[in-house]
C-alpha cells in the first residue's frame, strides 16, 4: 500500500550549523537547571529534521542509518539532550518505514501534525520492577479491554523527553486470559497521564527522562502497534539504534575543542609559552583525536554497510556500540586528565561533556549483554 502525506517537510540541512549554535547557546543553562529545551526542539523541527527518517511511501525523505548518525553527531555538539529526544523520534519513524506497525490512520495524523509543530515520539518500555525489557520479562503495565478500546495503567521510568512528547508508545500487556504484549499508542494529552519529575541525573540533565504514570488512560480500539503473544513478539530492529551512539561523537568533539582552546591560551608563568607547545600535551591531544576518529570510523563505516545492504552488517551493531562508546568515554576522560582542575570546574563546560558522555554506556544494548552474547556464540553456539 502506498500512502502519500504531502505535509512532511523536506529537511533543511544547510541550517544545521546555526541550529547547533542555537542549541549550544543554552545547553549549559538547561544542564544547570535541569529544564527541558523546548526552544531547541523547535529549532530542530523548524528545519524539518524531526521527520528525516519518514519513509518515502509516506512522503518523507527516507534518511538512512548513516545520514541519521551524521545528523545526531552534529546535534550532539549543540545539546546532546536535544539529540537524544530527536533520535527517539527518528527511530520510531524509521521502524514504521521498515516494518509498519502503526495503524495507517493514526500515523497519518502524526505526520499531518508534524508539518505544523514539533511532534516528539518515544517508546516507553522500562519499568521499576522489570528494568529494561531487552533482558526478558513481561511488563507490569496493564491494558484492560473496554467496550470502545482499552484502559491503560502502569508506570514507566527513564521516559526520555517526557514533558515534550506528543505521542507515547507504551509497552504493556493485556488483561486477556492469554495476555498479549505490544505498544499502545497514547497521545500525551490523554486524560490520566501524570509526569513525576524524578530525573535528577549526572548527565543529559535536560532530557526530562522522568517517570510517566498511567491511570486508566483511554486508548481507542485499534491504536496499538505490534500487539501479539509474548512468544511471537519480534525483537526491535537494531539497524537505526546504531546511529544513537553517534550523538556522543558530538560531545567528545566539544571536549576536544574546549581542551584545545585551553591549552593554547594557558601560559604558565614558569613556562613562558602556551601548554600547547609541550610534547606531552601534543601527544595527549593526538590520542584523544585518534579515539574520536576511531569511534567515527566504527559507527559511520558500519552504518554505510548497513545502508548498502551488506549481509550480516546489522548483526555487528551491538559490538560497534560497545567499541565506539568506550573510545569516546576514554577520549573525554583523557581531556579531563590533561586539563587538571579546570576540567572539573563547573564554570567550564568540559565537566558537562564528561558527565554527558558517561551516559553513552547505559543505552541498550549494554556492554555486558553484547559481550556475553558474543562470547556465548563463540564458546557454545559454534560447538
Amino acid at each position: 500500500m502506498t500512502t502519500t502525506v504531502a505535509t512532511v517537510p523536506p529537511p533543511d540541512l544547510a541550517a544545521l550549523p546555526s541550529i547547533v549554535a542555537g542549541l549550544a547557546a543554552r545547553a549549559g543553562e538547561h544542564d544547570r537547571e535541569g529544564t527541558f529545551p523546548h526552544e531547541g526542539v523547535e529549532l530542530v523541527h523548524a528545519a524539518g529534521l524531526l521527520t528525516t527518517t519518514v519513509h518515502p511511501r509516506y512522503g518523507g525523505p527516507g534518511a538512512g542509518v548513516l545520514d541519521t548518525a551524521r545528523l545526531l553527531a552534529e546535534l550532539g555538539r549543540g545539546d546532546p539532550s536535544v539529540a537524544l529526544v530527536t533520535a527517539m523520534t527518528l527511530f520510531v519513524h524509521a521502524a514504521q518505514g521498515s516494518d509498519p506497525a502503526w495503524p495507517d490512520g493514526v500515523y497519518r495524523e502524526v505526520l499531518a501534525e508534524a508539518g505544523e509543530r514539533p511532534v516528539l515520539i518515544n517508546a516507553l518500555r522500562v519499568e521499576p520492577e522489570l528494568g529494561s525489557p531487552t533482558r526478558g520479562g513481561l511488563p507490569a503495565t496493564i491494558a484492560r479491554r473496554t467496550a470502545d478500546g482499552w484502559r491503560l495503567s502502569g508506570r514507566k521510568i527513564y521516559s526520555t523527553g517526557s514533558v515534550g512528547l506528543r505521542w507515547m508508545v507504551v509497552w504493556a500487556r493485556t488483561d486477556e486470559p492469554d495476555p498479549r504484549v505490544g505498544g499502545f499508542l497514547v497521545r500525551a494529552d490523554a486524560p490520566g497521564i501524570g509526569i513525576e519529575p524524578t530525573w535528577d541525573h549526572l548527565g543529559l540533565r535536560a532530557s526530562a527522562s522522568h517517570d510517566v504514570v498511567f491511570t486508566d488512560v483511554p486508548v481507542p480500539d485499534g491504536a496499538t502497534a505490534g500487539l501479539s503473544t509474548p512468544d511471537t513478539q519480534r525483537p526491535p530492529v537494531p539497524a537505526f539504534a546504531l546511529a544513537l551512539p553517534a550523538l556522543y561523537l558530538g560531545v567528545a568533539r566539544n571536549a576536544l575543542d574546549w581542551l584545545t582552546g585551553f591549552l593554547r591560551e594557558r601560559v604558565p608563568s614558569g613556562l613562558g609559552k602556551p601548554l600547547a607547545t609541550l610534547p606531552r600535551f601534543q601527544t595527549g591531544v593526538g590520542e584523544i583525536a585518534a579515539r574520536i576518529t576511531g569511534a567515527e570510523e566504527v559507527l559511520f563505516g558500519l552504518a554505510r554497510r548497513v545502508d548498502e545492504g551488506e549481509p550480516g552488517a546489522t548483526a555487528h551493531a551491538g559490538v560497534a556500540k560497545v567499541l565506539a562508546t568506550r573510545l569516546l568515554v576514554e577520549a573525554v576522560e583523557q581531556a579531563v586528565a590533561l586539563a587538571g582542575n579546570p576540567g572539573l570546574t563547573r564554570a567550564n563546560p568540559l565537566q558537562r561533556h564528561y558527565r554527558d558522555v558517561l551516559c553513552s554506556r547505559v543505552h541498550t544494548p549494554q556492554d555486558d549483554a553484547v559481550l556475553t552474547g558474543l562470547g556465548r556464540s563463540i564458546l557454545i553456539t559454534r560447538l
